[in-house]
C-alpha cells in the first residue's frame, strides 16, 4: 500500500535550545581542518556559561589548533523518541585556558588520563531539528 510521501519538517533551533542540548552532552565531535581536509575528532565537553565551553582532547591536531588560535567547531546530534533528529554546532576561536577552571567529573577524568583542556567561546551557535 503506497501512501502520500511523508512531509519532513525542518526547524531552526533557538540559541537557548542549542545551549540546553550542549549542556546535556558530555561527548562531541571537534570539527577541524587537518592538512586541508575536514576531520571530526572526539572530545569531552562541558558548557561553562552561555558563551563558553571547555573541551578535553588528547588529539594532537586539536591541541595544536588551540595553541595557534584556530577556529574550531563542536558538533553534537541526537534522535528523539518521535524519530526526529537534531544537530547542534558551536564555533569559535580556540585557546588553551590561562586560568584555573572548575571541571565536571567527565573532564576531570579526561585530564587525569592525559587530555588537554581547550576553551572555546561559543561565538556562533546553530542547530536544526528534522522530523
Amino acid at each position: 500500500m503506497t501512501g502520500a510521501p511523508r512531509r519532513v519538517r525542518r526547524m531552526t533551533l533557538p540559541r537557548s535550545d542549542c545551549l540546553a542540548r550542549l549542556r546535556r552532552a558530555v561527548l562531541a565531535r571537534v570539527i577541524i581542518s587537518v592538512r586541508c581536509l575536514p576531520a571530526a575528532l572526539p572530545a569531552r565537553i562541558a558548557v561553562t556559561d552561555d558563551h563558553h565551553l571547555l573541551l578535553a582532547s588528547t588529539e594532537d591536531a586539536v591541541i595544536t589548533a588551540a595553541q595557534r588560535g584556530d577556529v574550531l567547531s563542536v558538533q553534537i546530534d541526537g534522535l528523539e523518541e518521535d524519530g526526529a533528529t537534531w544537530s547542534v554546532m558551536g564555533s569559535g576561536i580556540a585557546a588553551l585556558p590561562e586560568t584555573e577552571c572548575t571541571l565536571t567529573e567527565a573532564l576531570t577524568r579526561a585530564v587525569a588520563a592525559g587530555a588537554r583542556l581547550i576553551e572555546l567561546p561559543l561565538t556562533v551557535v546553530s542547530g536544526e531539528r528534522v522530523g
